[in-house]
């Protein structure tokens, strides 16, 4: 009765719709994923962060999108003596990020990044925010014009429990990652790993690198991820941009 009150399905409710639905090997597949997830500990703090602050080389010229309060430049900055610059349209994050040091203009990045030259960033960083712009292709490419490789990060709506809130309850997903109502969520473009994976393989992008957040662990990702892996972050390229 609490699981039905909390709107969250038991155990014998994806039993019976893996019954109906899916063959057993796949059933038993998500009977264990359903058990790790419930018991996976919640990532503390931005994982993402710490994987950016390992993999960024000293003294780069980053920029990024998005950059929220500054807090991941400021970390960069201080740590790995980073070029830093911001772009953000919030004022009142604008104003926290002046507070912290790091330098941010205030754009809409839905608009481009004409204030920007070609190639003129080591990297560009577009942290969970790509699924939330109206132009998500359009920024991609300005991302990839201004930066000589880029970073990026979002939600992975084709995680298995997303999968499982819209087929099994009917209801619009809501997860670790994913903690908003259908009426407050600030994402309006919602894609999977394999959607974006797509992308690049059509020529947008070159995948790098790529490391995925799944049963509270973060690992570099394999060929499941598109039905484990909470949330993504990919390092990318452009495919003229490869051997630079």
């Amino acid at each position: 009765m609490d699981d039905q009150k909390k709107g969250k399905p038991s155990l014998d409710d994806l039993r019976a719709f893996a019954a109906d639905s899916i063959d057993g090997a796949l059933a038993a597949k998500v009977f264990q994923l359903f058990d790790s997830y419930e018991a996976a500990p919640a990532p503390v703090g931005r994982w993402q962060d710490k994987v950016i602050l390992d993999e960024l080389p000293r003294g780069a010229s980053v920029l990024d999108l998005g950059c929220g309060e500054g807090e991941l430049l400021s970390i960069l900055i201080k740590t790995l003596n980073v070029r830093g610059q911001g772009v953000e349209l919030d004022p009142l994050a604008v104003v926290k990020s002046i507070e912290r040091g790091v330098p941010v203009l205030n754009i809409d990045i839905d608009r481009g990044l004409s204030d920007f030259a070609d190639q003129c960033f080591d990297y560009v960083i577009l942290e969970s925010t790509l699924q939330t712009l109206k132009a998500p292709l359009a920024v991609l490419g300005e991302m990839l014009r201004v930066g000589r490789r880029g970073i990026i990060s979002f939600p992975n709506f084709g995680h298995w429990r997303v999968r499982f809130d819209l087929g099994l309850r009917g209801r619009m997903p809501m997860t670790k990652g994913l903690p908003y109502n259908w009426y407050d969520t600030p994402n309006i473009h919602l894609f999977t790993l394999a959607d974006f994976l797509d992308w690049c393989s059509a020529g947008g992008a070159m995948a790098t690198r790529a490391f995925g957040l799944a049963d509270g662990r973060v690992r570099e990702i394999d060929a499941a991820d598109n039905l484990t892996a909470e949330e993504v972050l990919l390092f990318l390229e452009r495919p003229d941009n490869s051997g630079q």
